[in-house]
């Protein structure tokens, strides 16, 4: 089998996935080989699993500063996010009908929220942000009321890498409402600091880490009640039936302590590079850059006044650098992005947009070759009409 990425090719689309890290490999190789028994059985295979299972519970726990059967493993962040809005609302329903989120969320929460909106009657606040890409936090204190059941919001946009005001957030709902409050935090481990005090529910990817895909988990406080959304077994406390996914599960705690063991090293490489990208774009008049100075420095978004999203994607791609327009769950869709139209951009900038995101394993040499090939593509192709 060939590579999937030639070996003089850039990857600068870590928000999208990251290779999987060397010592994760290592030990899911181990388990695969190994550990095959089901984590329900009885016999002595079955229950070392599901001890192996509970302690990389523990441990993940441990290193979020949260208890471990608030811990919920799930296929990753999609279903967590489906299993913390969703639940929340089937277990408010009836008596609180009012739901409130962000107009820039990842597709998972936007779209879960739309058919409770649509689908089951619940009243849901759509807030704006400003033109960084942060929550209004006006809005948020005035939409809160006795009727609102959950508040959903990130705490770092997966576009443009706006850094949401986490502890302001929890201030404003804990004083204005009995809400409960879920934060989206998949782009956010290594890349800010996090503390869930105060807050409800949370979700999390692996492959956003490191780790794997199709593994990730949500975090629930011991006072939330969620409605189950898929329904069997009475695995992971009845709220998602089906035999786990052993493997990944036992895989997270070690994924999870090598991204925070690493995220100094990761922001000083991501902010140099991010400040080099930044440099170099800033001689370059066709472009403008679209992420907040104070976001993230592992996502730069930026739009091209001459050349269309696919036409610079697929350009840079036959150069052996991969990037991405909007998020990649949603970059086969040909309308604007949903996030730089809410920070007021023009159709036209919105459908030119690129994410380059970064992480401690790309080098500055890589950053300077994207620079001389994005002036190249943009000398060849920037006759293009948008």
């Amino acid at each position: 089998m060939r590579k999937v990425l030639p070996d003089n090719a850039i990857y600068f689309d870590n928000a999208s996935t990251t290779p999987v890290h060397p010592e994760v490999r290592k030990l899911v190789n181990s388990l695969l080989e190994t550990s095959f028994a089901n984590s329900e059985s009885l016999y002595d295979e079955g229950m070392e699993i599901s001890r192996l299972m509970e302690k990389s519970r523990s441990q993940i726990a441990s290193l979020l500063k949260v208890q471990p059967h608030e811990i919920i493993f799930t296929s990753g962040a999609s279903e967590a996010n489906n299993m913390a809005v969703k639940g929340a609302a089937f277990a408010a329903m009836g008596r609180k009908n009012h739901l409130i989120t962000t107009k820039v969320e990842h597709s998972s929460v936007a779209n879960a929220m739309r058919q409770l909106e649509e689908v089951f009657g619940f009243d849901v606040t759509w807030l704006d942000v400003d033109e960084r890409g942060v929550v209004r936090l006006d809005q948020l204190e005035q939409a809160l009321s006795e009727k609102t059941a959950l508040v959903s919001i990130m705490a770092v946009n997966n576009e443009v890498g706006s850094v949401m005001p986490l502890e302001a957030m929890k201030k404003i709902v804990r004083k204005n409402s009995h809400a409960l409050l879920h934060i989206d935090c998949v782009q956010a481990l290594k890349r800010i600091d996090l503390d869930l005090s105060q807050v409800d529910l949370a979700s999390f990817s692996a492959h956003k880490i490191e780790g794997l895909k199709g593994s990730g988990f949500l975090m629930k406080k011991q006072h939330v009640n969620l409605v189950p959304i898929i329904s069997g077994g009475q695995q992971e406390q009845g709220l998602r039936g089906g035999t786990a996914n052993s493997v990944a599960d036992i895989a997270l705690a070690k994924t999870l302590r090598l991204a925070l063991e690493e995220q100094t090293l990761y922001r000083t490489v991501t902010r140099q590079l991010n400040q080099r990208m930044r440099e170099g774009l800033a001689l370059l008049p066709e472009i403008e850059i679209n992420s907040p100075d104070d976001g993230v420095s592992a996502i730069l978004n930026f739009s091209c006044k001459t050349i269309p999203s696919e036409v610079m994607m697929n350009a840079l791609n036959s150069r052996n650098i991969c990037v991405s327009a909007q998020s990649t769950c949603s970059s086969k869709s040909k309308t604007p992005s949903h996030v730089l139209k809410a920070m007021g951009m023009s159709d036209k900038r919105a459908l030119s947009s690129i994410r380059c995101s970064f992480s401690s394993r790309n080098t500055p040499e890589e950053v300077d070759r994207f620079l001389r090939e994005l002036k190249e593509i943009l000398h060849k192709y920037g006759t293009h009409s948008i």
